[in-house]
């Protein structure tokens, strides 16, 4: 019974990096766009997909208040990680903005030092460090570089997640409820979203409107799935399967767009890739 718990959780968050790669590719076809734009219509499924959890789980909607400053928090940092990720998507190849985007286990090392107060080990800092090396064989940092502006924005993105995630594990020990975490995190950022497009609305056509609602109904998926996933095996056991959103991505960044990744990005993708296997071994022999 537990080998098939951890098959069918390997399965949903496989399932789950398939959904997130659909957002990201619904996000570039639905075009020229303004970020802020693209974002509200894509929380704005999600908001409605955590009211509907809510009502029906009889999750009250009150913030307790030993929350409300970590829920702030994590509202406007993911927030501003999602716009650099959909800036990202738009910008770069989309297999550089995924990988770049799965930086976020070896951010969370050291914002988990400095706001959870867990000390990594030294193992930890190392592969963190390495997966910096890749990092820079993907962005090429030279001021040559036309898209050194997408790079550095897409791992501000990354940055920006991985607090938002910090603060959702210390938010787990605080009396709120996850889905009401995902409802206030989608109605921050539909309501951030709003001055901007008073002031600078593009009229949309009914093709975008459904790419964009479509990139949101990716969104929820990925988000359920992979709090399905997390109940049927420990993170140990199968977050390394995460990683197959870049090859999803890739697959279709190179059927929609012909996309191919350089030399250098393909070298710092196997750099990281497998660095988050040294982690993921790590952590399965440390538990």
């Amino acid at each position: 019974m537990k080998q098939n718990q951890k098959q069918l959780g390997i399965l949903m968050i496989i399932l789950s990096a398939f959904c997130f790669a659909g957002m990201n590719v619904f996000v570039k076809l639905a075009g020229d766009l303004p970020v802020m734009q693209k974002s509200f219509f894509r929380n704005l499924v999600a908001l409605f997909v955590a009211f509907y959890v809510l009502k029906k789980q009889r999750i009250a909607f009150h913030v307790p208040k030993e929350s409300r400053t970590l829920l702030f928090f994590r509202a406007f940092f993911g927030t501003v990680g999602l716009l650099c990720n959909f800036y990202a998507v738009d910008h770069l190849v989309l297999t550089d903005a995924s990988m770049i985007q799965k930086l976020t286990p070896f951010f969370t090392v050291l914002l988990s030092l400095v706001i959870l107060k867990e000390k990594p080990a030294r193992f930890q800092y190392i592969a963190m460090g390495i997966a910096m090396v890749g990092m820079l064989f993907i962005v090429k940092p030279s001021f040559d570089n036309p898209q050194l502006l997408g790079y550095s924005i897409a791992l501000l993105g990354s940055f920006c997640a991985s607090t938002a995630y910090t603060l959702v594990r210390k938010l787990s020990f605080t009396p709120i409820k996850g889905p009401a975490i995902v409802f206030y995190f989608s109605l921050f950022s539909c309501l951030a979203m709003i001055p901007s497009m008073i002031v600078d609305f593009h009229p949309m056509s009914i093709q975008q409107i459904i790419y964009l609602l479509m990139a949101g109904v990716m969104a929820s998926g990925g988000q359920f799935s992979v709090t399905s996933a997390y109940s049927y095996a420990p993170a140990k056991e199968i977050s390394i399967f995460d990683y197959s959103q870049v090859l999803f991505v890739g697959f279709f960044g190179f059927v929609l767009y012909g996309e191919i990744p350089d030399t250098y990005s393909f070298i710092g993708y196997l750099i990281i890739f497998v660095t988050a296997y040294m982690m993921y071994v790590y952590g399965k022999r440390k538990i």
